[in-house]
This record gives structure tokens, sequence and C-alpha cells, in this order.
């Protein structure tokens, strides 16, 4: 009899361990459209990631919602509300009116990742963001060696925000230095290429020598290098984006003589998040990470590109 009480119970066990470890979990994904190269490495990589973990847990819904401005994206987050998701990954198109409804799902009990652009409130259990400060030090400090620490620069800065000007706040830092290297003018490109081939080629009628370029962001590097190219100007010694693309990290790689070096901000931010959403569902602790939570903010770090690691950071298959 006492036998078979303890088998009864041991085989309760293992069933409600199967059954756990069975439990059907839904996702919710809530991101920008592609509007620009840098939110199509977003979506990309959000669709890698989310095949990545389908293949490995067949037990996971997810949902992947994209939106073009703002009030899409709150309908959308609301609809992902109504399907009843265990975890919300969000990159907020715009901070200020997604937090509300975001405040709202993670009051009602869903994990919140908010990726990169952050919420007005601290409404999210985990932060996932690249370093925006970094970036624009690990520019400074590369162009700064570059020019020999003497030269004039023009700088294309991204959308006027908190993420531009710490970008922007550290590169002046560091620029400021170096007496002989002068900022001769920085002007908002808002991330956008036909900005960046506008404000390039006031610059270029504006100031007739000019050594180097700082356009923080790859995508405004497209437009400033079209530009350039367009004028018949030789001056210009380097070019320096950022993010990360492909494109400028195959010019690298072919020793193009205008584009040496690039700093990451990578998309592949949101795969990240999306997996600590999964792994703070399944209670599942980081791999050599002792503590049995996963970290509430995870910052990655500004990388610099060069010939020497290139190779490393090529994904060919990439929109961006």
């Amino acid at each position: 009899m006492k036998k078979a009480f303890v088998l009864t119970i041991l085989v309760v066990f293992i069933l409600s361990a199967f059954a756990m470890a069975a439990e059907k979990i839904k996702i919710g994904v809530a991101i920008p459209s592609a509007d620009h190269g840098w939110t199509g490495g977003i979506v990309w990589w959000a669709q890698r990631a989310i095949k990545d973990w389908s293949e490995k847990d067949p037990d996971i819904e997810f949902f992947l919602v994209t939106a073009d401005s703002p009030a899409k994206q709150v309908g959308d987050v609301e609809d992902l509300m109504v399907k009843g998701i265990d975890a919300l990954v969000i990159l907020a198109h715009d901070s200020e009116p997604l937090t509300p409804v975001v405040e709202k799902a993670y009051n009602s009990g869903v994990f919140i990742v908010s990726v990169d652009r952050g919420l007005t409130k601290p409404v999210e259990n985990v932060y996932v963001a690249g370093d925006n400060p970094g970036l624009g030090r690990v520019s400074g400090e590369w162009l700064a060696e570059a020019l020999n620490y003497k030269g004039d620069i023009v700088v294309l800065e991204g959308i006027p925000c908190v993420i531009n000007s710490e970008r922007v706040d550290a590169f002046n830092e560091v620029m400021a230095k170096y007496p002989d290297i002068r900022i001769l003018d920085s002007q908002p490109a808002y991330w956008d290429t036909a900005r960046g081939l506008e404000i390039m080629e006031n610059y270029l009628q504006k100031y007739p020598k000019i050594d180097a370029v700082w356009a923080q962001d790859d995508d405004v590097l497209v437009g400033v290098l079209q530009a350039y190219k367009e004028s018949g100007r030789n001056d210009i010694k380097l070019f320096l984006g950022g993010a990360g693309s492909k494109q400028m990290i195959k010019k690298i790689i072919d020793n193009d003589p205008l584009v040496k070096a690039d700093v990451t901000y990578p998309p592949s931010m949101i795969a990240t998040g999306i997996s600590m959403a999964v792994f703070a569902l399944r209670g599942q602790p980081l791999e050599g990470f002792y503590q049995q939570q996963i970290p509430s903010k995870i910052i990655l770090a500004a990388e610099l590109i060069t010939a020497e690691n290139a190779e490393l950071y090529y994904e060919p298959d990439s929109i961006f």
C-alpha cells in the first residue's frame, strides 16, 4: 500500500513536470516598420529569432507586429493583450505615447522587455539597448587618431532626442581634448539617407576644406558618400558612420579608401530581447550567470569595426 502511494505520487510529479515543460506561452513582439536600413535590420533579426526559438521550443507562440506610427503601435499592443500574451518585447516607435499602454500591460502581469528607445516610466522588467555614449566616444577616439589629432570635421547627427544627445555629447567630449581638431558644423540628419545627401551637399558648398565626416549612422552615410562622389571633390580623407550595416562592413572588408571603420549599434538587440523574454518565462537563467533571474538591464558595447575584425560582424543575409 505504501509502495503504491509512493508510486502514485511519483507518477503525478512526473506528469506535472512534463506538463510544466510543455506549457504553452505567448510572446508578442511589437516593433516599428522597416522605414530605413536599421529598422529593416530590426525586422530581419526579430524574424530570425522567432524562427530559431520556434524550432527549439514548439510550445512558444509568437505574434510579430510592425507599426508605421506610434498610434498604430499602441493599437498593436492592445490587440496583443487581447490575445493573452505572457510577454511583450517592444521597441517603442516613440517612447511617450507608448508608455501608457505598456504600463497597462505591465500592471496586468505581462512580462515586458523594452528594447532601444526605452519608455518614459520604469514599466519594463528588462531593458536591452546599445551603448549610445559609447558609440559617440568610440567614434570620436577613432577619428581623432586617424586624423593624427588635427583637421576639420563636419557632423551629421540623428533625430534630436536623448539618444542622439548622448552620442553627440560623448563625441564632442573626445574632440574637446584636441585643440587642433575643429568641428565646422553639426546638423540633424534624422538618420535618413536623403537628409544625409542634402546636408552634405550644403556642407560641400559651404566649406572648401573638410578632412573628415562623422555621419553617426550608416543610412546617413550612404547619402553623404553620394553627395561627395557627385561633387567631384577629393579632399576628404575619412568618413565614419555607425550601426554596422553590411554595406559599410563590406566596404571595410574590400579596403575602401574612404570607409575604413564603423561602430556597432546592432539591430540584433531585438533578437536578444526576444531571448530574454523566453528565458524569463521559462525560468531559465543565462548560462554562466550565477543569479537565478536574468539581468534587468543589458547594454551592448559599442565595438569598433576595422579591417582586422570586419569579417566577424558581416551578415550577408541580413537586410541591413
